[in-house]
């Protein structure tokens, strides 16, 4: 690693197969940064252990070590701002980031949800497509706002729904897409090739932002 790397923070809270899909991506040379610090809410979440087994410097930060939500968020900014993250990315971090913490990075925090946003927002979403009898379902990658996932898309994936699915053969086949957006994303916010107005986020390709 070094000092001129864009340097990413990523929170989790469980498994953390979407911060290995960017420990992948940076390690095969397609995101161009560098993970600074992972931090779980969690103690025992195996995606500490990804952590460990790459290298990558991985810790626990306890909410119940404060007083309240906004102490642990201060806490948690604080050491974001300690490595010198640029971008905090949300991989399955179970937890609604208040105000403050929001205003700390400035479309600076992105997420990953595994539905096609606006539909079905908060938890369960797989479960919530097959309730509501949808056809199409998928995976929104979205900047981090005061409403839970309702902030500005950045880009989405559609995956079909088959007859026979259950939530988690269509969790699979969602979080395969997952994997390949959310590095994406990332490293069009590392290029500087996204643009935010209001609601809409304007992306450039490659080519175009090369002639810029």
């Amino acid at each position: 690693m070094t000092g001129n790397k864009f340097k990413l923070g990523v929170l989790v809270s469980g498994r953390g197969s979407n911060l290995q899909a960017i420990i992948d991506a940076i390690e095969r040379g397609e995101v161009t940064a560098e993970i600074a610090l992972v931090v779980s809410d969690k103690k025992n979440a195996p995606a500490l252990e990804r952590c460990r087994k790459h290298g990558v410097p991985g810790v626990f930060l306890d909410p119940k070590s404060y007083p309240d939500k906004r102490r642990f968020e201060q806490a948690l900014a604080g050491l974001f701002k300690e490595r010198s993250v640029e971008l905090v990315c949300l991989a399955g971090f179970m937890r609604i980031l208040g105000d403050e913490f929001i205003h700390s990075f400035p479309e600076r925090i992105l997420n990953i949800h595994p539905s096609l946003l606006p539909a079905f927002p908060g938890l369960d979403a797989q479960q919530q497509a097959l309730d509501y009898g949808v056809k199409t379902a998928g995976c929104t990658v979205h900047f981090v706002g005061r409403e839970v996932d309702a902030g500005p898309i950045i880009s989405q994936a559609a995956v079909p729904v088959w007859d026979n699915d259950d939530v988690e053969s269509l969790s699979r086949r969602i979080l395969k897409e997952e994997h390949r957006i959310y590095p994406a994303a990332i490293q069009a916010l590392i290029e500087k090739r996204l643009t935010v107005s209001g609601r809409k986020v304007t992306q450039t390709n490659n080519t175009e932002s090369e002639t810029l």
